[in-house]
């Protein structure tokens, strides 16, 4: 089996985004018997393989692509077919729903991280406490030191998690905030239980996100 054909079924294979250095632990044997003499040649030979394998399925005729998410890589259906995909999960599982509360807080530190929960507080004018408790829960935001101010309030900034589940290769690709909302409406597999903000009364239906099955099963954000 050549190279190529061993990434791309470690790469289908992968739950998670797959980085290149453990496709090269994965492959480095094989690579050393085909004449690569060191380490640095090993990983040369793969990237080299890699971007002929982006480019094969860049082809307009795949409808699935690899790019690189969160540090690694991972299939994906194309954009074109996202609402081929979508219709099809529609099918799967009926629709499930994320809380404002939950999507204006991880929106607060998605954009301003590393955040205090003061911080996120003044931001949306109400407690948060509740929200970030079941964010850390989900892994989607962790804590990242403690900010140097009276008080030292805790940091938290988002994770590997949160770019995996909107299909970010780093913070840097984050959107608008607009079209960041959206992509939580797409991209969410499962329920994030709703967190009740402190001393606020229980949000109705109406004051919810209606959100789909996420096409990610194998998909783009």
């Amino acid at each position: 089996m050549g190279l190529k054909a061993q990434l791309e079924a470690i790469i289908y294979a992968a739950e998670t985004p797959i980085s290149l250095e453990q496709m090269a632990q994965l492959v480095k044997e094989s690579v050393v018997a085909e004449g690569a003499g060191d380490e640095a040649e090993v990983k040369s030979r793969i990237r080299a393989a890699l971007e002929e394998l982006v480019a094969d399925y860049g082809d307009q005729d795949h409808g699935i692509e690899i790019r690189q998410v969160a540090g690694g890589y991972r299939m994906s259906t194309k954009p074109e077919q996202h609402e081929m995909v979508r219709s099809f999960a529609k099918s799967l599982k009926p629709p499930i729903r994320l809380s404002l509360p939950a999507l204006e807080t991880l929106a607060v530190v998605a954009y301003k991280q590393p955040a205090t929960v003061p911080e996120i507080n003044e931001i949306r004018g109400v407690d948060s406490g509740g929200v970030i408790a079941t964010l850390l829960d989900r892994k989607l935001i962790t804590t990242a030191g403690r900010k140097q101010v009276i008080g030292r309030p805790i940091l938290y900034k988002t994770t590997k998690e949160f770019l995996m589940r909107f299909g970010l290769k780093d913070v840097n690709e984050l959107p608008s905030m607009e079209e960041f909302e959206k992509l939580v409406a797409e991209s969410f597999q499962e329920e994030l239980i709703p967190a009740q903000d402190a001393g606020q009364p229980e949000q109705n239906d109406s004051a919810r996100l209606e959100i789909t099955e996420s096409s990610d099963l194998k998909s783009s954000a």
